[in-house]
């Protein structure tokens, strides 16, 4: 197999499949739409025309496989073109999403031209683990709740603003801000969990719990995006913002009520919200898969 220097591209191309018979010593150029610098490749079998197809070359090529038996090659390589990208349509339907809206855009607006959209995601996240620590200074001292609230605050300026300045300034880069904001949102809930299991409040257990329900939801979540091109930010009227608020009201009743069981439960208020947040997470993470998958199914139907 031979391979110059000039033809190792930066990019490869989209998922192809393309029979032997048709292409045997032709351009694959053809089933292709785009051109590029062109090589010449020489191999004998299967696995060696795979290998190289993965190395992403440029187009045309020529292929010229010795194996007679192989009646079909199917050829993936992997990494999309640029160009091609398409992004997914955000679907954001919560009770405060219009008011949400508006104060964010009246907030970059009058953002400092020397702050941008990553300084904000880097306050974001360091609102995010800095309630978690907020949460595990809870059980030596209840004024960590409040701290907790501040840095949720802080968290959701951050992690709210950073995408709605991007787009008032017309400097997205949406590939990079959606990858590097969910790798984060779950670094930092992981965090935060932690830091709520610490605070006494909460069962170590069930903060696992609700913990491995948002991975699975989040999981399901991304992959509809890549496969449908639809980013559900809200399910039932609540969204990120809404859980906020949500934790931080039950901040402020343990602030004042600190041993409280509801119902006469052996579980504490936040036990209880936990066990209710994660049982509804795993129920709409397996919800929406069916739903997905069915569409998917119809969408892709074998002949």
């Amino acid at each position: 197999m031979w391979m110059s220097a000039q033809a190792r591209p930066r990019l490869a191309v989209e998922a192809i499949e393309i029979r032997y018979n048709f292409f045997q010593e032709q351009e694959l150029s053809n089933y292709l739409k785009f051109t590029a610098a062109g090589a010449v490749v020489n191999c004998s079998g299967t696995q060696k025309c795979l290998k190289y197809m993965q190395t992403g070359l440029k187009m045309p090529w020529k292929v010229h496989c010795g194996n007679p038996k192989m009646s079909e090659l199917q050829l993936r390589i992997v990494a999309p073109r640029v160009g091609e990208f398409r992004e997914a349509t955000r679907i954001q339907q919560s009770f405060v999403t219009k008011a949400e809206k508006k104060a964010l855009r009246w907030l970059a607006e009058r953002v400092p031209p020397a702050i941008n959209s990553d300084h904000l995601t880097v306050l974001g996240a360091a609102g995010m683990f800095l309630a978690s620590a907020s949460y595990a200074l809870t059980r030596f001292n209840r004024y960590g709740l409040l701290l907790a609230c501040f840095f949720l605050a802080v968290n959701w300026f951050g992690d709210s603003l950073d995408g709605t300045l991007a787009r008032y300034r017309n400097r997205q880069r949406p590939r990079y801000g959606f990858y590097v904001d969910h790798v984060i949102d779950c670094f930092g809930v992981t965090a935060l969990l932690a830091g709520m299991g610490a605070s006494g409040h909460m069962n170590p257990l069930i903060a696992v719990w609700m913990l491995v329900a948002y991975l699975l939801l989040s999981s399901e979540i991304f992959l509809a995006t890549y496969a449908l091109a639809r980013f559900e930010m809200s399910y039932f009227y609540f969204g990120p913002t809404e859980l906020r608020i949500l934790l931080c009201i039950g901040n402020l009743y343990v602030f004042f009520h600190p041993f409280v069981h509801p119902f006469g439960l052996p579980l504490s208020l936040w036990d209880l919200g936990a066990v209710v947040g994660s049982l509804g997470m795993t129920v709409i993470a397996v919800g929406s898969f069916v739903r997905h998958g069915y569409a998917l199914y119809e969408l892709e139907q074998l002949q």
